[in-house]
């Protein structure tokens, strides 16, 4: 099974766009490819070398990535991302507690790991141009992303922080890799 876990990071903030998603702009996409075992990140001028990956994967992989992150992208893309199969960790997370949590919340408690940023940073480094430290700081959230994946396919559960307790939810991850079969509008002629 092919699985692209990824993260976006976008040049504006709720706060200049409010509630509008269609609002956001892609700074950079940040992804594991697990075919390839490699880890990649796109700016917007390399994205017509991302859709054939994306297309290419049995499921993608990401945290609030069906409300956030494929919409924004979708923005982007000639066809519709949300064809491919996909799992979205805090939605996971949501239909077991009924509440969200941080992705840097599960991360400190499951993994002992902190983010190594926060979105409000990313957009300052878009606006400043420090492309290495954007690229950076989204591919290290791909990683967190990854491992949480990784350790709730084994585990079946998350830990994560409040008020500064750590907390167990159960997740059953058994068929999160159950094959579908996904119909998409591709980008390249066949």
């Amino acid at each position: 099974m092919k699985k692209i876990v990824f993260d976006i990071e976008t040049k504006n903030s709720f706060a200049e766009v409010g509630n509008n998603i269609s609002g956001f702009e892609i700074s950079v996409v940040g992804l594991y490819d697990s075919e390839r075992d490699v880890y990649e990140s796109y700016f917007e001028q390399d994205f017509v070398n991302l859709w054939p990956i994306l297309e290419q994967a049995d499921m993608l992989i990401g945290f609030n990535s069906n409300s956030f992150d494929i919409p924004i992208l979708n923005k982007y893309y000639s066809g519709d991302l949300t064809k491919i199969k996909s799992l979205d960790i805090l939605q996971e997370i949501y239909q077991v507690m009924d509440k969200r949590t941080s992705l840097d919340s599960i991360a400190e408690a499951t993994l002992g790991v902190n983010k190594s940023g926060h979105g409000l940073q990313a957009i300052e480094w878009w606006k400043s141009q420090e492309l290495e430290k954007l690229k950076n700081y989204c591919l290290d959230d791909v990683k967190i992303t990854k491992q949480i994946y990784d350790f709730t396919r084994e585990n079946n559960f998350l830990l994560y922080t409040k008020q500064g307790e750590i907390r167990k939810v159960q997740i059953d991850a058994t068929n999160w890799e159950k094959k579908l079969e996904t119909k998409i509008n591709l980008t390249l002629p066949i």
